[in-house]
C-alpha cells in the first residue's frame, strides 16, 4: 500500500491528492492503481484527469497507461469532489452568451445561488443548466458542482464558464487552479481614495467570530493566499467605482478585501456596507443614500470579464458583459449627485 497524504487546496472546488508509493508495489497502470485508492472516483474520472495533464509522477505528467514503480510520487488534480445529491433539472431562464461543444459561459444575474448547498437544492445555476444540459452524460449524474470550475457570489452578477465534458472540466479546472485566468471585477465601494491603483495582499480565512463571514489575516501561518489588484475608474464623491483584477480566488475576496483597506462594497450587508459610512447621516443625504440602497438592493460587485483558453483548441477566450441595469443606475444617481452639489 502507499502511503496517502491529501492536500485540500480549495476544497469547495477542487481536491488535490498526493500518494507515495510504497518500495514493495508492483508495476500497475497508473489509472487502475488510482482507481483502487479513491473512494467515489470513477476509472473513467481518473483517466480524463491523466489527459488533462492532472496526475504527475515525480513532477512529471503521465498518460492512464503509465505503469506505476516503487517510490513514485503521484499527485493528482480532482475538478470537485464528488458527492452524491438528489438535484432537480429546473427550466429556470439563464442568460448564455456563449456555447460550444465543450462549454457553455453564463451572465447570471445577481440573486441566483451558483450551486446547491446550505438548503439551496433548487432554483440554481446548476439546476437550470441541468436542464439546459440534460442530454450530457456530466450532467446525467445528480453530483452537485457538475461542470463548475468557479463561481461567484449568490448577489454577485457576472461571467461564468461551465464545462459540458469531463475532458474540458478537467483543463478548465488545471487552468484555474494554476491561476493563467485573467478576471475582473467592478464593484462601488464606499469611500474615494487619494490614488488611482493599488494591491491588496492579506491571508482570507473564515471569520473566528462570524462563519459567514471570511476574514483577512496578517500571519502568514492562518488562510489562504489571497491578492487583489484594483484601479479607480470613477471618483463618485462619497463612493467610487473600482475595477478588481483577481490574482487568486477566494470566497468572498474582493468583498473581504475591500472591507480591510475601509472601503466596502456598497449595500454589502455582510461586510458593514448596507450603512451610511461617508457622508452625513441625517437630511436629504440620508433620503439618498436610502434610495441607493433600494436601486441596488444587493451588494453592487459585477464579474465583468474573464479571458481562458478554449480546452479543446487552446486559443484565447475572452468574454465582457455590460454592468447590470440596477448598478449602471446607481452609478449615474451617483453623477448626478455630484453635479448638483454646491
Amino acid at each position: 500500500m502507499g502511503v496517502h497524504e491529501e492536500i485540500n487546496e480549495q476544497s469547495e472546488l477542487y481536491e488535490h491528492h498526493h500518494f507515495k508509493v510504497d518500495k514493495k508495489q508492483s508495476l500497475l497502470r497508473i489509472d487502475k492503481f488510482l482507481d483502487n485508492r479513491l473512494e467515489n472516483v470513477s476509472r473513467n474520472k481518473i483517466q480524463n484527469a491523466a489527459r488533462a495533464g492532472n496526475i504527475l509522477v515525480n513532477g512529471a505528467a503521465v498518460k492512464p497507461n503509465y505503469k506505476v514503480k516503487p517510490l513514485d510520487e503521484i499527485s493528482i488534480l480532482l475538478p470537485y469532489p464528488h458527492r452524491e445529491v438528489e438535484l432537480i433539472p429546473e427550466n429556470i431562464p439563464v442568460n448564455i452568451i456563449y456555447e460550444d461543444d465543450s462549454l457553455i459561459v453564463v451572465n447570471k444575474e445577481a440573486g441566483m445561488v451558483v450551486h446547491p448547498g446550505h438548503g439551496n437544492y433548487t432554483g440554481t445555476l446548476v439546476n437550470a443548466l441541468m436542464w439546459h444540459l440534460k442530454d450530457l452524460p456530466l450532467f446525467q449524474k445528480g453530483e452537485i458542482r457538475p461542470g463548475l470550475v468557479h463561481r461567484i457570489d449568490k448577489d454577485t452578477s457576472g461571467i461564468l464558464v461551465i464545462a459540458k465534458t469531463e475532458l474540458a472540466l478537467n483543463k478548465l479546472a488545471k487552468q484555474f487552479y494554476d491561476r493563467t485566468t485573467s478576471r475582473t471585477y467592478q464593484a462601488v465601494v464606499w469611500g474615494t481614495f487619494g490614488h488611482t491603483e493599488g494591491t491588496i495582499s492579506g491571508n482570507i480565512a473564515r471569520s473566528t467570530k462570524d462563519r459567514l463571514k471570511m476574514q483577512v489575516f496578517t500571519d502568514p501561518e492562518t488562510g489562504k493566499t489571497a491578492v487583489t489588484h484594483y484601479t479607480v475608474l470613477k471618483n463618485l464623491g462619497h463612493v467610487s467605482l473600482v475595477e478588481c483584477r483577481l490574482e487568486t480566488g477566494r470566497t468572498h475576496q474582493i468583498r473581504v478585501h475591500m472591507e480591510f483597506i475601509k472601503h466596502p462594497v456598497f449595500n454589502d450587508e455582510r461586510y458593514g456596507g448596507n450603512k451610511i459610512l461617508r457622508g452625513t447621516t441625517s437630511g436629504k443625504y440620508k433620503q439618498f443614500i436610502e434610495n441607493c440602497f433600494e436601486i441596488m438592493p444587493t451588494h453592487a460587485l459585477h464579474a465583468k470579464s474573464l479571458v481562458f483558453k478554449h480546452p479543446e483548441t487552446g486559443k484565447d477566450m475572452f468574454f465582457d458583459s455590460d454592468l447590470p441595469p440596477n448598478m449602471q443606475k446607481l452609478i449615474e444617481k451617483w453623477e448626478n449627485y455630484i453635479r448638483s452639489r454646491p
